[in-house]
């Protein structure tokens, strides 16, 4: 009975630990095929509202993306 118990509590353990690793292997593999954001994205987005954007703007709006990442 306890010995049943210990192996499921190991087995949840190995489980939960061999997820993170894959999640996280998963998830940087598609950082890297898909990066989140860059300058021309938020050229392309402050252009479409109607404003043409100065380097210094769009460096702002870099910082405050890099905060959120």
């Amino acid at each position: 009975m306890l010995m049943d118990i210990l192996q499921v509590v190991i087995g949840l353990i190995i489980g939960l630990v061999a997820g993170f690793f894959i999640s996280q292997k998963y998830t940087k593999k598609m950082m890297k095929k898909n990066p989140p954001i860059n300058e021309e994205m938020i050229r392309t987005m402050m252009s479409g509202m109607g404003r043409t954007p100065s380097q210094k703007q769009v460096n702002q709006m870099m910082k405050q993306m890099s905060k959120y990442m």
